[in-house]
C-alpha cells in the first residue's frame, strides 16, 4: 500500500490534483481511498458528484461510539473511497482537531484492514503546518509527501515552508518529500521558479499540469477531469502525473 499526503497553499488546486490522481489510480485497477484533511470538507466533492457528506467529526459528535465505518466512508467515482475529516467553524476551535479525531476513528474502526486499499491519499491544507495538519506525517499515516505549487510567490513561499516541515519530520524517521507538483498559473518565469524551489528543498518537480479551462469546466459539473473529459489532453496529463507519483513512491 502506498500512502501519500498532498499539501499546498489554499486555492492552489491541491484537492483537484489529489482527486484526479485518485481517479487515475482507480482507473488503472487500484483500490483507492482519499481522505480530506481540511475543515472545508470539500476534498472529495468532485469524486462524489457534488453531493454533501457528513464529516467524521460531525458523525463522532452525533453518534459517538455507535459510529460505523460505512457511515464515515462514501464510494465515489471509479470506486474511490472518500472520507472527510471536517473541523470546527472558522474562529471556533483548532482545525487540526478534526484531522486527529478522524484518523483515530478510522484506525479504531480498522478502515485500512477492512478496505485494503492499494493507495491512500491524504489531502491536507498546507497554509499552516501545525500539529494537527502534520498528523498524516507525524503519526506515520503517510510515507511520501507531494507539494502542489504554482510559480506565484505566495504559493512558492507556502511550499517552501511545507518542505521545511517535512525535512524536520524526516530526521525523526517519518515521511519524506516525494517531490513538487507544478500546477501552472502562467506567471512569468514559472517553470524556472518552481525548479529553483525544488532544488532549494533538495527535491525535484515530479510533474507539471497545464492551466486549462477544462479543469474549471469539469469542476462546474462537480466531476474530475477524468470523469467529465476522459479523452482530453488534460485527462492524459493527470494520468501521466499519477504514473510519476506512483513511481516516486517506489523509490
Amino acid at each position: 500500500m502506498i500512502k501519500i499526503a498532498i499539501y499546498g497553499k489554499g486555492g492552489i488546486g491541491k484537492s483537484t490534483t489529489a482527486s484526479n490522481i485518485a481517479a487515475a489510480f482507480a482507473q488503472s485497477g487500484m483500490r483507492v481511498m482519499q481522505i480530506g484533511c481540511d475543515p472545508k470538507a470539500d476534498s472529495t466533492v468532485n469524486l462524489r458528484g457534488g453531493g454533501a457528506v457528513p464529516t467524521v467529526l460531525e458523525l463522532i459528535k452525533k453518534k459517538g461510539e455507535a459510529l460505523t465505518l460505512e457511515e464515515m466512508v462514501t464510494p465515489g467515482f471509479a470506486g474511490v473511497l472518500c472520507a472527510e475529516a471536517g473541523g470546527p467553524a472558522p474562529g471556533l476551535g483548532c482545525a487540526g482537531r478534526g484531522i486527529i479525531a478522524a484518523m483515530e476513528k478510522l484506525k479504531e474502526r480498522r478502515a485500512f484492514e477492512i478496505y485494503q486499499p492499494d493507495a491512500v491519499i491524504y489531502d491536507v491544507l498546507g497554509d499552516v503546518v501545525c500539529g494537527g495538519f502534520a498528523i498524516p506525517i507525524r503519526e506515520g499515516y503517510a510515507e511520501k509527501v507531494f507539494v502542489v505549487t504554482s510559480g506565484e510567490n505566495m504559493a512558492i513561499h507556502a511550499a517552501a515552508n511545507i518542505a521545511a516541515a517535512v525535512a524536520n519530520f524526516r530526521s525523526r524517521g517519518y515521511a519524506t518529500l516525494g517531490g513538487v507538483i507544478l500546477n501552472r498559473r502562467n506567471v512569468p518565469r514559472e517553470e524556472e521558479k518552481v525548479a529553483e524551489l525544488a532544488a532549494d528543498v533538495e527535491s525535484r518537480v515530479v510533474g507539471a499540469l497545464s492551466f486549462s479551462p477544462v479543469v474549471q469546466q469539469a469542476e462546474e459539473r462537480c466531476q474530475t477531469v477524468l470523469e467529465a473529459f476522459p479523452d482530453s489532453p488534460m485527462a492524459e496529463e493527470y494520468r501521466e502525473l499519477a504514473r510519476r507519483v506512483f513511481a516516486a513512491c517506489g523509490e
